[in-house]
Formats: C-alpha cells, structure tokens, sequence
C-alpha cells in the first residue's frame, strides 16, 4: 500500500533572508529524506513564508475574510501528515504574524497531527521558547506534538548557513525521533512488529 505524505513548513520569520527560514528548510529537507527512505511512501514537501505571503493575512478577522492566497496556505497546513513550524523570538514569544495565521487554523483540524518545533533567537537563553509558547499552543488543538524540538542560536549560522554541526546533529536527532511517529499516523499501517509474524 502506498502512501502520499505531505510535509509542511511554516517559518515565522518576517525577513528574507532569514536564519529561521533556513533552519525550517533544513528540517524539511532531512524529513522529506526519512519517510521517502520508506517503501510505499511518496512525499511532498511545502514551505509556507510568512514573510512572503504574510500581507495576505492583514485585515482579516474572520477566515471567510482571508484572500485566496492565505486560505490555500491554512489548507494546506490543516491537510499536512507533519507540520513544521518555527518562529524568531520576537519580545519573548513567537511573532505576532504566526500566532495571527495559526488563529485562523480551525480548532480541530490538528488533532493528532505530528508537529516538530522549532525556533531561533539571538542566544541560548531563549531555548524555552519550544517548551513555555510552543509546546501550549499546539497542545491547544490537540496536536500530537513531536519529542525532540530543535533550537539554534545566532552563533550556529554563518552567511544565512547552518555551519554549527552540534545544530545538525541536532537536526538528525529530532527527524531520527520523529519519523516513526509519522509513520505510526498513516492511515491502514500495519505496524513492523505484526508484519513479522
């Protein structure tokens, strides 16, 4: 049996370039390259930049208000098999701009759905952003949010790069950590354990 995974990302950041935009990307990528690794298992992967489609969402109070364009990106994360998402620390939070486009993700569309989080800020005393704003967002809706979040520091970047390898190890702990939980979400899965019988 086959299976079609969709992998979203969301960044946060309202900048381009941006070193959370890098590091979501990042993610992105290693995930896509775990489940694909998978037999049956063909995967998509979307980036939605809110620093580029961000002005879509202004003005709007209520979702039948949003453009066409900012309701195709709440689709799309409400439809995801593994939501992504990360967000500079912005005056001890995430950015505003996130917290106004997760406002319009309809409250039980992200039951169960994996999400990884993850965040960059200026310094390492900012890493508790995952656990005190994150964490408490999604577990609002009921998302099943993933073990391992990932954080990096200004200092892990050089040139809009990732050139900290303790941030990619990092990295591969958390999409090492996750993708079995992604792969426990598929629909008709028969688990490894009963498929050796």
């Amino acid at each position: 049996m086959s299976h079609h995974v969709s992998l979203v990302a969301v960044s946060g950041s309202l900048h381009s370039p941006s070193k959370t935009t890098v590091l979501v990307r990042e993610i992105l990528e290693e995930f896509a390259v775990a489940l694909a690794a998978q037999p049956g298992v063909e995967v998509e992967t979307h980036l939605i930049e809110l620093g580029e489609i961000g002005r879509e969402f202004s003005g709007a109070l209520r979702r039948d208000e949003l453009s066409p364009t900012a309701e195709a990106a709440i689709r799309r994360i409400e439809s995801a098999t593994l939501l992504i998402v990360a967000s500079p620390v912005y005056r001890a939070s995430f950015t505003g701009l996130f917290k106004h486009v997760f406002d319009f993700v309809g409250q039980y569309s992200l039951i169960d759905k994996p999400v990884l989080l993850a965040a960059t800020g200026g310094s390492d005393r900012h890493a508790l952003i995952i656990e005190h704003q994150f964490r408490p967002l999604f577990s609002f809706f009921q998302a099943l949010t993933l073990p391992i979040g990932v954080y990096a520091s200004d200092g892990d970047f050089v040139d809009y790069r990732i050139a900290s390898p303790q941030l990619r190890e990092r990295i591969a702990q958390a999409v090492q950590r996750g993708a079995p939980v992604v792969r426990g979400t598929l629909p008709d899965r028969v688990s490894e354990y009963v498929a050796t019988w």
